[in-house]
């Protein structure tokens, strides 16, 4: 079974406002999160989110890191930087870790890094821990930092046809 492609539809502009959203996202920031931190209502926030997550052709459910990712690949907001020592990871843990970054649905994710769904839970485990992630969004936060996911790679993965 492939997964559906992005569109290859121009990215919208964000507004300032969505822009500032964004680069909370971006930085790791839940939801509600934001709203504490800007003053938002969760309920707006979690809009502004839907709009972001429209303007760069996101699946209508897809989760925070494959956001953070498409923010960061798309160039709308730059990585933050990190004093953390980049991972040496393994081929095997790079492909979980752009899955992770390009698919929300467990099984995407498990197909596109080639591990069994069974195993891929132990396998993000791991990852989390050899990255110091608390959690994947962070990880991918975190990966761009390294410029493990540069976005030339990303670009053309979409274009190829890889999900979001």
């Amino acid at each position: 079974m492939t997964p559906p492609v992005t569109t290859s539809a121009p990215i919208t502009p964000l507004t300032p406002t969505l822009q500032r959203v964004a680069q909370h996202l971006a930085n790791g920031l839940t939801p509600q999160e934001i709203a504490t931190k800007t003053g938002l209502s969760a309920v707006t926030v979690r809009q502004y989110i839907r709009d972001i997550r429209e303007s760069l052709h996101c699946p209508p459910r897809c989760k925070p890191p494959v956001i953070a990712h498409r923010l960061f690949t798309t160039q709308r907001v730059a990585p933050p930087t990190t004093d953390r020592p980049t991972p040496e990871l393994s081929s095997k843990q790079l492909l979980l870790l752009r899955a992770v970054a390009e698919h929300s649905d467990t099984r995407d994710i498990a197909v596109a890094a080639k591990i069994a769904p069974a195993d891929l839970r132990a396998a993000l485990d791991q990852l989390l821990a050899d990255t110091g992630a608390q959690d994947t969004t962070e990880l991918v936060v975190l990966a761009h930092s390294w410029q493990l996911l540069p976005a030339e790679q990303a670009a053309h993965a979409t274009r190829s046809g890889a999900t979001q």
